[in-house]
């Protein structure tokens, strides 16, 4: 994959392998992908392609994003995403399809997870608790201590405690590319994805430059 891709996660489902073994996969659909900008060392720092991805109409974009699409004589759409690249660009103007993506190439995932709304020590860290015996009352589910005695008499900051869990940017990497529908733009990838159904997602090449053999899941929180 020459420059990253913006798509939707449908859903998962699964296939059966040769041997009879279920595979889980995620489904992903792919919309319109067009090179609307570049982005140059000299000039910004660092080198970059700046991809447009699902239409919209031009009444859902807000007075700045509607002069940056008349300037760039593009069409209007609603998400915006810059991908990393290092050599030959792709032309301004280019639109990027599911030619670009090979059966077997393992790429990075990145979304948003799903947010789960305000939860305690051991559902958002897997805390242990309490014990839930004679004395201990209702606070067999509490975190426990989280300070010190008069000095430093705070709480640290990054201190695992309750609070919003979910909602945040994940990247699952290396998943291989089970399979590529073009007439229906769909592509399927093994394995988990962040996100709700019909949540954006972004897809690069391996930063890890494994090949689908040696593929491992993992994830990496920004």
């Amino acid at each position: 994959m020459q420059v990253g891709l913006v798509a939707k996660k449908i859903g998962m489902s699964q296939v059966l392998s040769d041997d009879g073994r279920s595979i889980p996969i995620t489904l992903l659909k792919l919309g319109k992908n067009v090179i609307l900008a570049h982005k140059i060392a000299d000039k910004h720092g660092y080198d970059a392609v700046v991809v447009g991805a699902f239409p919209v109409h031009e009444r859902k974009l807000t007075k700045p994003m509607r002069v940056f699409f008349s300037k760039q004589n593009a069409e209007n759409f609603g998400i915006i995403k810059e991908f990393r690249t290092s050599g030959d660009k792709v032309a301004v103007g280019a639109e990027l399809g599911l030619d670009t993506i090979s059966l077997g190439e393992v790429i990075d995932v990145t979304g948003v997870s799903i947010g789960k709304g305000f939860a305690g020590g051991i559902k958002r860290h897997g805390f242990g608790g309490l014990r839930a015996s004679h004395g201990v009352s209702i606070t067999h589910r509490c975190l426990g201590s989280t300070g010190q005695r008069q000095e430093p008499a705070k709480v640290f900051k990054g201190k695992k405690m309750a609070g919003h869990m979910g909602a945040k940017q994940v990247t699952m990497l290396n998943l291989p590319v089970h399979s590529v529908d073009s007439s229906l733009g769909l592509i399927a990838v093994k394995g988990s994805i962040p996100g709700a159904k019909n949540g954006v997602v972004f897809l690069r090449s391996a930063v890890k430059g494994v090949t689908a053999a040696g593929a491992t899941k993992g994830a990496v929180n920004k």
